[in-house]
């Protein structure tokens, strides 16, 4: 996006889409064409180890321009779909930026930043820039493997913490994803406040 005149350009990727437990986030990396070569090693978050990602995050924000979270919780994606929660997420995350990128490399194969329905939550504004949707985007582009890292070692940090206190679900293991025991433990003790209850969440597989 670069060679199109952009100088602030935002990597996104999300992180906890198809969990039936806890919150979406969103992570959001800018650079700008000085920011030099990216981090040895970074690539999608899902292809490294947890180590790795950790050793990762220093290097990753020292590179970066700038660099943010944005959270939607379970009971917004309960009251909006998830989709809409993952657009509430990301604009969560670019207002909290100290500068504002004028594109977007967005990984996917849809555009659900600007096309997503917009959730009643109006405190946030409208990504109004260029969207590059891009497969395998966490793979292929630089700072959205950066997003996908400090996303993933977020959110994965969350649930682990949230299993102290809810232990009987494994968040520590499954980071809230629908393993057969994270099934069978919602037969068994019922859903928290941290449970997407609008999904399919009685299935044990």
């Amino acid at each position: 996006m670069f060679a199109n005149g952009h100088q602030f350009v935002a990597g996104i990727d999300e992180v906890g889409r198809g969990a039936i437990a806890g919150p979406v986030c969103v992570g959001v990396v800018v650079i700008t064409p000085d920011c030099g070569e990216c981090p040895d090693g970074l690539t999608d978050s899902k292809l490294l180890t947890a180590k790795r990602r950790s050793e990762l995050c220093a290097p990753v924000t020292s590179w970066a321009r700038a660099h943010a979270l944005g959270w939607a919780s379970a009971a917004e994606i309960d009251d909006h779909g998830i989709v809409p929660a993952l657009r509430l997420a990301a604009e969560r995350a670019l207002m909290s930026l100290d500068v504002a990128p004028t594109g977007v490399v967005l990984d996917g194969s849809h555009d659900w930043l600007r096309r997503a329905a917009r959730t009643p939550d109006q405190s946030v504004r409208v990504f109004d820039g260029d969207v590059l949707v891009l497969p395998k985007a966490d793979q292929r582009c630089a700072s959205v493997s950066a997003a996908s890292v400090l996303a993933k070692v977020q959110r994965d940090s969350l649930m682990v913490e949230l299993s102290t206190t809810h232990p009987e679900y494994g968040w520590d293991g499954t980071k809230g994803y629908g393993s057969s025991g994270h099934r069978q433990a919602i037969a068994t003790h019922g859903v928290t406040t941290q449970h997407r209850v609008s999904w399919n969440l009685s299935r044990v597989s």
